[in-house]
């Protein structure tokens, strides 16, 4: 039988799938660097959560059922990496931004660049 723990954990790794495969399609689809970043670190980041989510319930549940100390170690060491993805997806994303723009790369189909005459980049 199903109880509610189960469908918890479904429903937080559908979440997490969905927005790993709409940073995947982002990926394939956008046209410049700037889009794709902006696909490639909000969708995952976002659906990465969700996928630890899934985990952390998971293994919660299993200790509460067998109170065995592995459980607990999984979901710290979960949630301790979805912290550093939260420091360095953003970080990582404003360096390749940073990095496009200055060797030239523009924003796909820009109609007015509000960065072009700052010289002290």
């Amino acid at each position: 039988m199903i109880g509610f723990g189960d469908i918890l954990i479904l429903v937080f790794a559908i979440i997490g799938v969905f927005f790993n495969a709409l940073g995947s399609l982002g990926l394939l689809r956008f046209p410049d660097v700037y889009t794709r970043l902006h696909a490639g670190t909000k969708c995952t980041t976002f659906g990465t959560i969700f996928t630890v989510l899934a985990v952390v319930c998971y293994s919660l549940w299993r200790w509460i059922a067998v109170p065995d100390p592995r459980w607990v170690v999984i979901s710290v060491h979960s949630i301790i990496a979805v912290m550093f993805l939260l420091l360095a997806n953003p970080v990582g994303a404003h360096a390749i931004a940073r990095a496009a723009r200055k060797i030239g790369i523009r924003p796909y189909g820009a109609v007015v660049d509000e960065m072009e005459g700052m010289k002290n980049d």
